[in-house]
C-alpha cells in the first residue's frame, strides 16, 4: 500500500480524522495537511493544492485523500495540478474505476454526503488498487496529452 496524504476543510475534520486513524490502524503511513479543527477557516482550494503538491513531490508514489462538504470543490481544485487525477467517489464502484480505468491518484469525498462506515469501506478498497496497462491505457495517455497541451 502506498503512503497517503490527507486533507480537508473545516466541514470535514471529523471524517478526515476517522479515515486517518482507520488507515494508521492498518499500518498505512498518513501525512495530515489539515484542517486540524472545525474552527480552521483555510479555504478548501488551498488544502487541495497542498495535497496535490505532496503527491507530485513524491513522484506520484503517494496518493491523496481530500474531504470537504461535497468533495466537488476539492476534486476541481486538485485536477488543476499537473499529473493529478482526482475523482469524487461516494461508493465503491466509482472509487474502483477511478484507479483501474483512469489511473486516479486522489480520492475525494463529501462529509455531508457519505457516512463514516461507507467512507472507510471505500478507502479500504481504493488503497489496494493499482492501475495496470490494458484497454484503458490509451485513454489515460489521451488524458495526459490533453494535460501536456494545456500545462505549458
Amino acid at each position: 500500500m502506498r503512503d497517503i496524504v490527507i486533507g480537508c476543510d473545516n466541514a470535514a475534520v471529523e471524517l478526515k480524522d476517522l479515515i486517518k486513524n482507520h488507515l494508521q490502524e492498518k499500518g498505512v503511513k498518513v501525512e495530515d495537511v489539515g484542517a486540524m479543527t472545525s474552527e480552521d477557516t483555510t479555504y478548501y482550494p488551498l488544502v487541495a493544492e497542498k495535497v496535490a503538491e505532496k503527491v507530485q513531490e513524491s513522484n506520484f508514489e503517494k496518493r491523496g485523500i481530500l474531504i470537504c462538504g461535497t468533495g466537488i470543490g476539492m476534486a476541481i481544485t486538485a485536477n488543476k495540478c499537473k499529473g493529478i487525477r482526482a475523482a469524487v467517489c461516494h461508493e465503491n464502484y466509482s472509487a474502483e474505476r477511478s484507479v483501474l480505468s483512469n489511473n486516479g491518484n486522489v480520492l475525494c469525498m463529501g462529509a455531508r454526503i457519505i457516512g463514516p462506515e461507507l467512507a472507510k469501506k471505500i478507502v479500504d478498497e481504493w488503497i489496494t488498487l493499482e492501475f495496470v496497462d490494458g484497454s484503458s491505457t490509451p485513454k489515460v495517455e489521451a488524458m495526459n496529452d490533453i494535460e501536456d497541451k494545456n500545462f505549458k
